[in-house]
């Protein structure tokens, strides 16, 4: 039987995490966070405040990673931790709308800022996206060297990117007033304990959303050549970093447009790029993005098949999707399952109305996977969960014995990250109750589907 190649090294894995996490939000998302807030120390605050949600969510998925290293991540552990209904939900929700649809976001995103650089009109938009996913899916068809090359290259460019920005902002000219933007409107603090936590809350929901995605390496545990040690370390020095560059991005932006500037821009990277460098800042910044969404999009690309391929090996997906190409050793039938459905999504406009109906699902998952930590401590001592079985607190990896990553300040920091996803989940339901009904709808029709591939598993028929 055709198993995974394990190709990948720690620098792999790192820009993987890295890469998962950065896409276009850093870019945007903290004029969102402005508004919310209105002062610079409370923007600077959310961001700090979702980066320890961020490494406590890493810590618990470095744990989990190194008790079960393989291919599929969270699907895995919630299996193991829940049974197969809410493991197989995670999976349908992530192929028919998260990641799907944030595939074809992506791929529009990434097609807009490039027609703009190229001064080609945006009606070619759509082409320019499903041509890049279908280049991306054939990349990664190949094997999983060839997408971690990728990878690594458009991490390391998204990085130069947001370096460039926080340089020139932090190195702007402190004399010059900050700019001004006509549609800025006058800030006001919030007054009081309760306020300021109120405002911090709502100003969460985007900060945790540009913050979300080191999971994704998680999924591709099985390809990595020593999981139990590169796989924590990965997603602990891959987080700590992205938190670092989000803060300090944070604080250039602030520094060149202010806080009343940053709420009031539709596009504070490109702002602040002109501000400091003239029209060829912005010009700069806008391939940054570009950069920065086709190494997003590769990397959603590469991960998610590997959840699907184990769905199909439990009998709760399309048969043929459980085999890995004997070349390749990738699972190609769902890598082209999942990109057919993005160009889909894509073609028919409805991803980002799906997206929107759903994204609240994405920390749903979260919580609970991050909750499965609870699930495995309780059962270490008596099951045959941790590599080397029940008694393999040390594991040997490449001849090498070492301990076995263990989350500090248990319980403690799960306990943290599980509250802070049902506090995102509950903050997102509440500031739009409609669209949290059709993405629960969307989520919850998964279940016959799940009965029916369930019995079609027990009746030993393969689902072609």
């Amino acid at each position: 039987m055709t198993e995974y190649a394990r190709r990948l090294n720690l620098f792999d894995a790192t820009m993987l995490v890295i890469g998962g996490i950065i896409g276009a939000g850093i870019f945007l998302n903290p004029a969102v966070v402005a508004q919310r807030v209105g002062t610079a120390g409370l923007t600077l605050a959310a961001w700090i405040l979702g980066g320890l949600v961020a490494v406590a969510g890493a810590l618990c998925f470095a744990e989990l990673g190194a008790i079960k290293p393989q291919a599929g991540g969270g699907y895995v552990y919630l299996r193991d931790a829940f049974g197969g209904l809410p493991a197989f939900l995670y999976g349908w929700t992530e192929l028919l709308v998260i990641n799907s649809g944030g595939i074809a976001a992506s791929a529009v995103t990434f097609a807009t800022y490039t027609l703009s650089l190229l001064d080609r009109p945006p009606v070619s938009v759509p082409v320019l996206a499903i041509a890049a996913i279908t280049v991306l899916t054939v990349v990664n068809y190949l094997g999983i060297k060839m997408g971690s090359v990728v990878q690594n290259i458009f991490t390391v460019l998204k990085l130069s990117a947001l370096a460039g920005l926080i340089v020139a902002g932090l190195s702007a000219s402190t004399s010059a007033p900050p700019v001004t933007i006509p549609s800025a409107a006058p800030l006001t603090a919030p007054h009081g304990v309760a306020a300021t936590v109120a405002v911090l809350g709502t100003a969460l929901i985007p900060v945790l959303f540009a913050y979300g995605g080191w999971q994704s390496t998680n999924f591709v545990a099985a390809e990595l050549r020593e999981p139990t040690r590169d796989l924590p370390r990965a997603l602990i020095l891959g987080v700590l970093g992205v938190v670092a560059v989000y803060v300090l991005a944070n604080i250039a932006y602030l520094r060149v447009l202010g806080p009343a500037g940053l709420a009031a821009s539709t596009a504070p990277a490109s702002e602040v790029m002109r501000r400091v460098l003239g029209p060829a800042g912005g010009r700069l910044i806008a391939l940054g993005v570009a950069l920065s969404t086709f190494g997003f999009l590769n990397l959603a690309v590469l991960s998610a098949p590997r959840v699907y391929q184990a769905m199909a090996a439990d009998g709760v997906f399309f048969g043929q999707a459980a085999a890995l190409h004997p070349r390749f050793r990738v699972p190609a039938v769902a890598l082209i399952v999942q990109g057919g459905w993005a160009i889909l999504l894509l073609a028919t406009k409805t991803y980002g109305q799906l997206l929107d109906y759903v994204v609240f699902g994405d920390w749903i998952f979260f919580g609970l996977v991050g909750a499965t930590l609870f699930y495995y401590r309780r059962v270490g001592g008596s099951a045959d969960w941790r590599v080397g079985g029940s008694a393999g607190r040390r594991v040997a990896t490449a001849g090498k014995p070492h301990q076995l990553f263990r989350t500090p300040l248990y319980p403690w920091v799960p306990l943290f990250f599980v509250a802070a996803a049902a506090f995102t989940v509950i903050s997102t339901v509440v500031s739009n109750p409609g669209n949290a009904a059709l993405g629960a709808a969307i989520i919850a029709a998964g279940i016959p589907v799940f009965v029916w591939w369930r019995r079609k598993a027990r009746g030993g028929q393969r689902v072609a």
